[in-house]
């Protein structure tokens, strides 16, 4: 695939915006919306059962190509749930005086450090190389920054605006790159010299001794207390939806595509094992999910919305 066609490929699948709904007039219906990317991934098999009227709980879904798109409904009370960045759920929760909260964790890090230079195999072979990144003044530097630093490493970050140039200059000229998923399984299948030079998620638990959690389930707190049982219904249907993505991936992999989250199914079910896609709730995520916001404010406060939330923040039934 030519780096063109391979970066118009990874626009169409970043930015398209679908949306379904499911009416059941006998139960509450449960607005849920989500970022497209590895977000959503563990979404795709609770969409389909929906939309083919499999599921007890009614659902109206929207699935969005930008954070504000998600984030700015949930805080205007006109979706329930949101499946969204974590900081950005920090963000929400500081604004809104705690009125919405992380119900689960469903995505750890999904970034990796990647290249088509033969004599870059491991972290230690970027001492005095340039790295391209996207993502300044958040999660991607946060994350490469603290894995750097404690590897005592000293390299050049050069920054792109977005993910598809970088995997563009990847696959026309030799380099070395962070990406997240699915990008990096599109770069890989475009160029059989690119590889995995490191695994930040694994790199970040070494370091810290915890999972890096990038990404969640929140809720309206409002919406919560009034419907408990709806918010309930939904994390047990997701759990599962999580559960037929992460082990029947080949089934998994057309839904994936269809919601634009890969470009092909071979592609799609490739990105499934290093997409991280897990269902964590929340009263077993507090650790991960605090050590994670206390980097991303040593980094940056104002990333997290200023402060790192009390312990309300974390959704328990």
């Amino acid at each position: 695939m030519r780096p063109r066609t391979l970066a118009l490929a990874l626009i169409a699948a970043a930015v398209a915006t679908t949306a379904c709904s499911t009416p059941n007039p006998d139960t509450e219906t449960v607005r849920v919306a989500s970022l497209k990317g590895p977000t959503t991934m563990g979404l795709v098999h609770l969409i389909d059962q929906a939309t083919h009227g499999k599921t007890a709980q009614n659902y109206n879904f929207s699935v969005q190509g930008t954070p504000d798109a998600v984030s700015v409904p949930l805080a205007a009370g006109q979706i329930d749930i949101a499946l969204l960045p974590i900081n950005l759920a920090a963000v929400l929760y500081n604004k809104t005086a705690g009125a919405v909260q992380l119900a689960a964790v469903n995505t750890l890090g999904v970034l990796y450090i990647v290249s088509n230079d033969p004599s870059v195999t491991q972290l230690s072979d970027l001492a005095g190389r340039t790295v391209l990144n996207t993502g300044q003044g958040t999660t991607p530097q946060f994350v490469l920054d603290k894995v750097l630093a404690s590897s005592n490493l000293s390299v050049t970050i050069d920054y792109r605006s977005q993910a598809t140039e970088v995997a563009s200059v990847l696959t026309a000229t030799q380099a070395i790159a962070v990406l997240p998923e699915p990008y990096v399984t599109a770069v890989m299948s475009a160029s059989e010299d690119i590889h995995i030079v490191a695994d930040l998620t694994e790199a970040w638990r070494s370091i810290t001794g915890s999972p890096l959690v990038t990404s969640c389930v929140a809720v309206r707190s409002g919406f919560a207390e009034a419907n408990p049982a709806a918010v309930a219904n939904f994390l047990s249907d997701y759990e599962a939806s999580v559960d037929f993505v992460n082990t029947r991936p080949a089934a998994a992999a057309p839904l994936i595509v269809a919601w634009g989250l890969a470009p092909n199914t071979q592609a799609a079910e490739a990105a499934i094992p290093r997409a991280h896609i897990v269902f964590m709730p929340s009263q077993d995520a507090k650790t991960a999910v605090g050590a994670y916001l206390a980097a991303l404010h040593a980094g940056d406060p104002a990333s997290i919305g200023g402060t790192i939330p009390d312990d309300h923040f974390f959704y328990i039934p």
